[in-house]
């Protein structure tokens, strides 16, 4: 239906195949016929599709989920597509990649409109990782912390980084806090939304990307180097999590 009054901020999201005009005749009218009186305006991960269709990107610096990238700027030779940001800003009209990249995007959105203190502490509370700019690239660290902190889950954080490739369990870890496992697994995924296993493989994840990046080791050095212990263990967490393989991602950044 028509809006008269000004809008804010329109998110416009993707889906399966947006690229379909058939599915989304009616709603590129829409955003058409309401984009002058929107402040500002977003497409979420293949929301990028939506917007270039209807137009508004012609011109403009935009980026998407990085599996796509290649088939926007092929579809749309008038967008200037940028494959690295997490998400993008031209003018009053912002990309972003992935699902999770529209939770940063969010958060840049929240600290334009209310300032630092607030979207620093919706990080914290609700996402697990601070800020990430949106210059950063889609393939950076999940995870954040802050280094000057004294809090002992920030100490924690990092020793962890410090003995990565050793056998990191619970038990282990709670020592390290002067907590029972039991108390310790407790607070931890309250205040990081995951279990410490979970953020160990993600930590962990991180590592074997910066290597696969930016060295020739083999997959199964790599996977030993930073605690998976076996190239098939480190595999499954790359699928989990990234939704590709460590070779994959290998080839993305070393062709």
């Amino acid at each position: 239906r028509a809006v008269k009054e000004e809008i804010d901020t329109l998110l416009v999201v993707g889906g399966m195949e947006p690229w379909k005009p058939s599915r989304n005749n009616a709603a590129i009218d829409w955003i058409r016929g309401h984009a002058p009186r929107v402040r500002r305006l977003a497409g979420v991960c293949t929301g990028a599709f939506i917007l270039a269709e209807a137009g508004m990107l012609n011109g403009r610096r935009a980026t998407t989920h990085w599996y796509f990238c290649q088939q926007l700027a092929s579809r749309y030779p008038k967008v200037r597509v940028d494959p690295e940001p997490i998400f993008v800003a031209d003018g009053n009209i912002y990309t972003c990649a992935g699902v999770t990249a529209g939770m940063d995007l969010a958060l840049n959105f929240v600290e334009q409109d209310f300032g630092t203190d607030l979207a620093v502490r919706i990080a914290r509370a609700y996402v697990m990782f601070l800020r990430r700019p949106g210059g950063q690239s889609q393939f950076s660290a999940p995870l954040s912390f802050n280094a000057s902190s004294e809090s002992a889950m920030n100490r924690l954080q990092v020793w962890i980084l410090d003995h990565l490739d050793e056998n990191l369990n619970v038990e282990r870890m709670a020592a390290q806090v002067n907590m029972s496992p039991r108390n310790f697994a407790r607070v931890f995924t309250r205040q990081f939304q995951m279990t410490p296993g979970e953020y160990l493989d993600r930590v962990r994840i991180e590592a074997a990307r910066k290597r696969l990046e930016d060295t020739d080791e083999t997959v199964d050095r790599i996977a030993v180097a930073v605690g998976f212990a076996t190239a098939g263990t480190m595999r499954r967490a790359f699928l989990r999590v990234l939704d590709v393989t460590p070779a994959d991602y290998r080839a993305r950044f070393r062709p």
